[in-house]
């Protein structure tokens, strides 16, 4: 079942583990959340693994001490914008995400896959960045 948040609420109902995933997704666009190595370390799979926008593999140790550092870690650092999201139940427990991200001139399509560990909470598993090229740069 593919769950879009372009559709109205009434018009589609979500799957509680995508609205869930979503959730959380957001949490790690939050400064507060980016800023507290506890509240992002909750919310990260230990196997957690990211290729990023520029083609840099993280891990889970990497990604948590980093995220601070990051875009839109600090209140007055460019805020993350995330839209369009979607999501797909893959089977029980695992969830698969794709959204678009702007950070000031960059535009980048996400994919993520949370899944629940062994107390039930949902924790992401694997994310992987791909930047979108400006349509108006030539070739």
């Amino acid at each position: 079942m593919i769950q879009n948040d372009r559709h109205a609420p009434e018009a589609l109902q979500q799957h509680p583990d995508v609205t869930e995933a979503i959730v959380r997704e957001r949490r790690l666009h939050d400064p507060s959340v980016r800023l507290s190595g506890p509240l992002a370390e909750a919310l990260f799979d230990p196997d957690f693994i990211e290729v990023g926008a520029s083609g840099r593999r993280w891990t889970h140790a990497e990604m948590v001490a980093a995220l601070p550092t990051l875009h839109g870690g600090a209140e007055s650092s460019t805020p993350i914008t995330a839209e369009h999201f979607e999501g797909t139940v893959l089977a029980s427990g695992i969830v698969h995400l794709t959204y678009e991200t702007r950070i000031e001139d960059r535009h980048a399509r996400r994919s993520s896959i949370w899944r629940r560990d062994a107390a039930g909470e949902f924790r992401l598993y694997y994310h992987q960045a791909t930047p979108v090229p400006d349509p108006t740069a030539g070739p």
